[in-house]
């Protein structure tokens, strides 16, 4: 319990989007085919960049890796849990960093170790 995590692997992809992995990041890979640059498709060079294409109803599909989406639609139970006030702050500080709210910062926290825990 003592690892500490930054970042999300959904920021990571964004953040990756675009660059090539190896010299021939060109040819189709089995494992990650949403790295195959598409000609004519444009590519981000920054967060900021993917957000912007985003917003403006562009063209993303080619830079998103359909082949990891999970369904989440998941019927909710609602739970209570007691943080102490310093870690509610800290959680506020993170959530904003990130632009979500503390449930939502919490919820993908806990689905990012459930996720690795297996």
């Amino acid at each position: 319990m003592s690892e500490k995590r930054e970042d999300f692997s959904s920021e990571r992809s964004v953040e990756n989007a675009g660059r090539q992995s190896s010299p021939n990041a060109e040819t189709a890979s089995a494992l990650s085919p949403s790295v195959v640059r598409e000609a004519g498709k444009k590519w981000p060079s920054s967060v900021e960049e993917f957000d912007e294409m985003f917003d403006n109803g562009e063209d993303i599909d080619h830079l998103i890796d359909w082949s990891r989406a999970v369904f989440v639609n998941q019927p909710a139970k609602r739970v209570n849990v007691d943080f102490p006030a310093w870690m509610v702050r800290s959680l506020d500080v993170q959530a904003k960093k990130r632009g979500v709210t503390r449930q939502a910062l919490i919820k993908m926290w806990l689905a990012d170790r459930l996720e690795a825990a297996g």
